[in-house]
């Protein structure tokens, strides 16, 4: 082999030696861990997840479906399809070298709240030692920015984490003089429905605003009978029941006779009556005749004054004895039969009660019959004491049936001036007209009460109103989502409700058959229990 053969060959060994060794120096570098630029930023931080679990601390359940995580807001999909990590308090953890972060949402007896637990070479670092700032971003809303404060071993959050919790969160956590960044997003009571898809469900959109809203209230109250039209019959005599023509039920007319009966009592009275009557022209004739002779100057005057002042007692012992048996509703001969007592209806109206029977022996104060004029009633409903400064006489009322499709108008004529001890309420009575007889004496009703007029500044459709969870929710429209929004109501007019909070004006939200978005929201899974 010549000189120039062998230059080659070494040329070419040398050349296969040092591709190697740049190829080797090459694999040693990508499976070293990349370290922190000049600022103190972290170019990778490793972000391991947990889903639900945040919510309670330990007492970690379900994760949320769809939730994603990445650090430098750079999302890695193989750590979002692996099973997420949990840390010793259930919650996310993140880490950027040495530095670690658990996040938390703690909720048990308390608000939900923010809760971090910081780590340095994985073990606990003193919350002092670590300044943190997050930022929370939702659908329609400003971002939110929340700061920390140490507490015992963790870093407590300034801010209740309102419901849904559906958001971004970024999160800046400086210690040691190096700033790390993390984020991840999940969501909660949230779907994805498009206008055409929105059209064919028949769901249509509103925008939440001001309105008037008539302020009412709904009492649960009772028909009753007209107490100023109701009777209570009684004999007034002691006697046995020889008739009864009328009923339970039947109408009668003021002097009709309700039931004849056989009284001693009033046959005694009916003879005294009579006895008085023939005393009375006894003294008349008397007196007619002395007051001659005493003209005539045939007797003396004195035989005249005795005269006249028996016929003035004669007067008054048949005038006594004749209203005695007025009080009684019976005549002073009773045609014939001194026993026979008839008892007579005093007003129009139906017999609503009957306790009597032909053979009965009656007592003087028993009460037999019941009468009351249905032509109006009597609406009373308690009302509690927190209402009573809405409740007062002269105001407009609906007086809805609860067993059947009726309403009729009506006006509060009284408010009791007491508070029953037992109830702790008063009670509200409104006479109502009944000229065909539909409101009867027992009927549950539902009395609304319009207590005045007032402008709000956000309400919603009443029945764009859904239950979710434990919220009362309406579904907030952002672009192709929908998210529940849970509401604090106020005042409401069955049309319109006034929005405490949980909704702002100018937002749109599903009205019309949002019963639809609620049902989709199930069959996502999109929503969990706490």
């Amino acid at each position: 082999m010549n000189n120039s053969t062998q230059h080659k060959s070494r040329l070419a060994i040398a050349v296969v030696v040092v591709l190697g060794a740049l190829l080797g120096w090459a694999i040693l570098q990508k499976d070293k861990p990349q370290a922190s630029d000049e600022h103190g930023h972290a170019e990778h931080a490793e972000a391991q997840g947990h889903a639900d679990d945040e919510h309670h601390g330990g007492g970690a359940t379900k994760p949320h479906a769809d939730a994603k995580e990445h650090g430098d807001e750079e999302h890695h999909e193989e750590a979002a399809q692996a099973k997420p990590a949990k840390g010793p308090h259930g919650g996310r953890i993140f880490s950027a070298g040495s530095f670690g972060l658990e996040v938390t949402i703690f909720e048990d007896g308390v608000p939900p709240e923010f809760r971090l637990y910081p780590t340095l070479n994985g073990k606990p670092l003193p919350p002092a030692q670590a300044s943190v700032k997050l930022t929370l971003e939702r659908l329609g809303r400003a971002p939110e920015v929340i700061q920390f404060k140490p507490k015992g071993d963790f870093l407590r959050g300034d801010a209740e984490v309102v419901e849904p919790h559906s958001f971004k969160v970024a999160i800046e956590a400086t210690q040691g003089g190096q700033t790390h960044r993390f984020g991840y997003e999940q969501e909660e009571a949230r779907v994805t429905m498009s206008d055409a898809q929105l059209q064919q469900a028949g769901v249509t959109l509103a925008v939440a605003g001001p309105a008037r809203i008539n302020s009412q209230l709904a009492l649960l109250g009772e028909v009753r009978y007209n107490g100023d039209r109701t009777v209570q019959v009684v004999p007034r005599l002691a006697g046995l029941v020889e008739a009864v023509p009328v009923s339970a039920g039947d109408r009668v007319r003021k002097g009709q006779v309700l039931a004849v009966l056989s009284s001693p009592a009033l046959a005694d009275q009916r003879a005294e009556g009579v006895a008085a009557q023939k005393r009375l022209a006894l003294a008349r004739s008397t007196f007619e005749r002395e007051q001659k002779l005493w003209q005539d100057k045939i007797s003396a005057e004195q035989d005249y004054q005795q005269a006249r002042a028996a016929l003035q007692e004669a007067e008054i012992a048949e005038q006594n004895i004749r209203q005695k048996l007025a009080n009684l509703g019976a005549t002073a001969t009773g045609s014939g039969n001194l026993t026979r007592f008839e008892l007579r209806s005093p007003i129009d109206g139906i017999v609503t009660d009957k306790r009597i029977t032909v053979g009965q022996s009656l007592g003087e104060t028993e009460p037999v019959f019941t009468i009351s004029d249905l032509s109006s009633v009597w609406v009373e409903a308690p009302v509690a004491t927190k209402d009573l400064g809405d409740i007062r006489s002269g105001l407009t009322v609906q007086v809805k049936a609860s067993g059947f499709d009726t309403q009729a108008a009506g006006t509060i004529t009284y408010v009791s001036a007491l508070v029953g001890e037992q109830t702790r309420s008063a009670t509200a009575r409104v006479v109502l007209p009944n000229p065909k007889g539909l409101w009867r004496p027992g009927l549950p009703v539902r009395v609304e009460v319009t207590s005045g007029e007032a402008e709000v500044p956000v309400a919603v459709q009443a029945d764009a109103i859904q239950s979710v969870r434990d919220w009362q929710v309406v579904f907030g429209r952002y672009g192709q989502q929908l998210e529940a929004r849970p509401l604090q109501l106020g005042r409401s007019d069955g049309r319109v409700v006034e929005v405490l909070s949980g909704l702002n004006a100018g937002e749109r939200y599903a009205a019309k058959n949002s019963f639809v978005i609620k049902a989709d929201l199930g069959k996502a899974g999109a929503s969990h229990e706490h």
